[in-house]
């Protein structure tokens, strides 16, 4: 649901990357995490339609990434970043990063 004064509209989408890895290896994946900002960030904010985006490692063993993005449309846009896709993945994967399927999710109803 959205109101006149909400910047989300009916089509605002949420973007969710998983991935899990050995918890022993948490230092790594988090300096890695943060060391990919610095090429990830300024690629994100290029793109058309974003809203919000956090990242997160946690000494669990998975790491998120959500976001917020305008539609679907744009959300896909992360489906093609060469800086996500092949260097932050390559980054990831000597550390034994385990990648969950990307899922985008259509907002149906929110908290402001």
């Amino acid at each position: 649901m959205s109101t006149p004064d909400d910047p989300l509209s009916r089509t605002s989408v949420v973007r969710l990357s998983r991935g899990t890895f050995d918890p022993a290896r948490f230092a790594e994946i988090d300096e890695t995490s943060r060391r990919t900002g610095n090429y990830l960030v300024p690629a994100i904010r290029r793109l058309a339609g974003l809203n919000a985006y956090f990242a997160g490692v946690s000494p669990s063993g998975s790491m998120i990434n959500v976001s917020l993005w305008n539609s679907m449309e744009d959300a896909d846009q992360m489906s093609r970043l060469p800086e996500m896709v092949e260097r932050a993945r390559a980054d990831f994967e000597p550390f034994g990063m385990s990648f969950i399927p990307i899922v985008n999710y259509p907002i149906s109803w929110r908290l402001p």
